[in-house]
């Protein structure tokens, strides 16, 4: 079974290259995008979403509207359905800071965006292959 990808990105080529990136390397696994913080939150905790499954993956940024990703991610393991969601903080940051609070805050892995797209398309592979084929997650409720 595909697990579905959710993906938090304010910048639609970054976006759209990794959607790009993912059909490329034929991984199938569905994807929904959140272009802001605020928006992650709703499809991860709002109305009704006790009745959708949870993501295989979050692949979250860190700069982001609204609501930034660091709140995002505090958010997630704070609340007990989300708590154990395999969150990869994907980000163009350069700031060490970003990279502590992200750890600390709880993500399971930081990479930063290559700016080269052929490097960009290897790295959405190995997250792909990773994360959405390798990665053992809890069953859902667990």
């Amino acid at each position: 079974m595909n697990k579905a990808l959710l993906l938090v990105e304010d910048n639609p080529t970054d976006a759209k290259l990794l959607v790009r990136a993912f059909g490329r390397w034929n991984f199938g696994n569905e994807i929904s995008i959140a272009t802001d913080g605020a928006a992650a939150l709703e499809l991860l905790h709002g109305s009704g979403s006790e009745k959708r499954p949870l993501p295989g993956l979050v692949l979250l940024d860190l700069k982001l509207p609204r609501i930034d990703g660091l709140e995002v991610l505090r958010r997630i393991r704070e609340h007990e359905r989300t708590r154990s969601l395999p969150v990869v903080v994907l980000t163009s940051s350069r700031e060490d800071e970003d990279l502590i609070r992200s750890y600390a805050f709880g993500a399971n892995a930081y990479v930063r965006k290559p700016v080269n797209f052929t490097e960009f398309v290897d790295a959405a592979k190995t997250l792909g292959l990773f994360w959405l084929v390798l990665n053992e997650t809890p069953p859902s409720g667990a």
